[in-house]
């Protein structure tokens, strides 16, 4: 990794502190566990064991007591040569509890800790729970919502639109105006999640069967959410957010499936919304209070790591219980500000388009930065696990027992974002992601240039001019800003999305192109 990029990755973290964590694919730093760059050692081998299948061999010597496993082709492979995200991954390796492989998704680049994109289950008898391994963003993900309504209507009313969007979620770094909260309605969000949202009637039935654990994780602790953290997020339900946060409205402009397509209610034409965010300054704070507790608490169970971003605790220890704890409180935020998002739009739509335009039902809502104690089968034998997710989705086969009913037959809707001048992807879960990666796959398109590197590449380029002669109308807080989510910055999700369905993880269902893109 040469100096100057390990600058820009030193700036992007920066950056990331002073956003309050809410661009959740930088590392955001602080409290005691920050490694950072100088964390970073001499680059491994690579084997390829095929054409979509990379091996990190386990090194004793480094203390890797598994292999690591990426999934990339050769263009994508030779990208991250120089990416200190295959460090990232040997590191996780040491890890203890740790089965099966330290895996990286196609969409993987260098994150806090873990790489997101990162995946790693371990054993709930002697595993270790790690705040990196699901990120400062906790439950960061993306609800995608279906219309009656085509692109020509879209196109006709966008700015109109976009003004009436912008104005009904608010966005950018620190945004607040949401829904404003006492403590004892915040603890019941922390409980409820999508469920306390059904109950002050933001929520439909069918929104919590078709949203991942029916929008509220159990084992919500908010006694073990810090007053800094409740104090952040008493204001910041149903806010966007910045960074790679969106709000965007598509058009499904290919079929790839038309079975599973059919079952999601998806046609070609049809204009759909995105909806991508997380917990918040909430998430950010608890993972920070929880790391720092962690790293103070190592010693005591004779854990020693590479990193110190990868602080971490037994998953029986009172500091890895109250972190799952915490951690399922700010998931269920997170559940409960996307909820509110998307009953804005909806209120938006009918305003818009007219009251009968306004029912926009959930085809899935998708987690990305999440721990879930699941089975698994490892070596023969059926395991408990912890499945740490960092920027990785599930991806369910149709027949688990974790597929909504309505889906059942297809399998798991898997939403990967692109960027806002190109595609996203709705997905569906294939049987290869459980024997290969833990029911796992990419949940974007993945970074492959540092906001601060992207800035510069595209320094007096008007971002939002360029995205208006190719169709789509972007508003956004800040338009200098823009240059750090442009296209040249994240790798191709056509190439993402292909390598992840050519290694058995998923299979691509339907193309979305955006038209009007709200950002902070």
């Amino acid at each position: 990794m040469n100096r100057q990029r390990r600058k820009e990755r030193a700036a992007d973290a920066s950056r990331a502190v002073a956003a309050g964590g809410s661009a959740h694919d930088g590392p955001a730093p602080g409290g005691p566990a920050h490694g950072g760059p100088a964390a970073i050692r001499a680059p491994h081998v690579v084997e390829q064991v095929d054409a979509w299948t990379w091996r990190l061999p386990r090194d004793e010597r480094r203390g890797m007591l598994v292999d690591g496993l990426i999934f990339a082709d050769e263009a994508l492979m030779a990208d991250l040569r120089d990416d200190p995200a295959l460090d990232q991954v040997a590191n996780v390796a040491t890890l203890p509890g740790i089965v099966g492989n330290s895996l990286g998704m196609p969409d993987i680049h260098w994150g806090y800790g873990f790489p997101v994109g990162g995946v790693a289950a371990m054993r709930t008898s002697d595993g270790v729970i790690s705040p990196g391994g699901i990120g400062f963003d906790i439950n960061c993900g993306v609800r995608l919502l279906r219309t009656d309504l085509d692109a020509a209507a879209i196109r006709r009313h966008a700015p109109g639109l976009a003004e009436a969007l912008f104005a009904a979620v608010p966005s950018g770094v620190g945004a607040r105006g949401g829904r404003r909260l006492g403590r004892d309605e915040l603890d019941a969000v922390l409980a409820g999640g999508s469920r306390w949202a059904r109950g002050i009637g933001a929520a439909t039935a069918e929104d919590l069967t078709h949203t991942e654990e029916g929008g509220a994780l159990a084992g919500a602790q908010p006694e073990h959410v810090s007053p800094r953290a409740h104090q952040r997020g008493m204001d910041q339900l149903g806010t966007l957010g910045s960074g790679n946060h969106f709000l965007e409205v598509g058009v499904v402009d290919r079929i790839d499936d038309a079975g599973a397509a059919a079952a999601f209610g998806l046609r070609d034409g049809m204009a759909t919304v995105l909806i991508h965010c997380g917990s918040r300054g909430l998430g950010h704070q608890v993972c920070t209070d929880h790391v720092a507790l962690m790293d103070r608490a190592m010693s005591r169970y004779d854990i020693d790591v590479p990193d110190r971003q990868l602080a971490c605790a037994p998953i029986d220890s009172p500091e890895g219980r109250a972190y799952l704890g915490a951690m399922a409180a700010a998931a269920n935020f997170a559940w409960a500000n996307r909820q509110l998002i998307a009953d804005a739009v909806r209120d938006v739509f009918g305003a818009v388009f007219g009251p009968g335009h306004a029912d926009l039902p959930l085809v899935y809502d998708l987690s990305h930065n999440i721990a879930k104690f699941e089975r698994h089968r490892v070596g023969g034998e059926s395991v408990d696990l912890c499945v740490h997710r960092k920027g990785a989705t599930r991806a369910l086969p149709a027949g688990h027992p974790d597929v909504p009913a309505a889906y059942d037959r297809v399998g798991q809707p898997v939403l990967i974002p692109g960027d806002m001048g190109r595609a996203s992807y709705v997905a569906v879960g294939a049987p290869g992601s459980l024997e290969r990666s833990f029911g796992s796959s990419c949940h974007g398109a993945g970074r492959q240039m540092s906001r601060h590197a992207a800035t510069r590449s595209l320094r007096g380029h008007d971002i939002a001019a360029e995205l208006a002669q190719q169709g789509i109308l972007v508003r956004a807080e800040r338009r200098d800003l823009l240059a750090e989510e442009a296209s040249p910055a994240y790798k191709d999700v056509e190439r993402v999305v292909a390598v992840s369905a050519a290694a058995g993880l998923i299979r691509a269902v339907a193309r979305l192109r955006p038209l009007v893109v709200i950002k902070g």
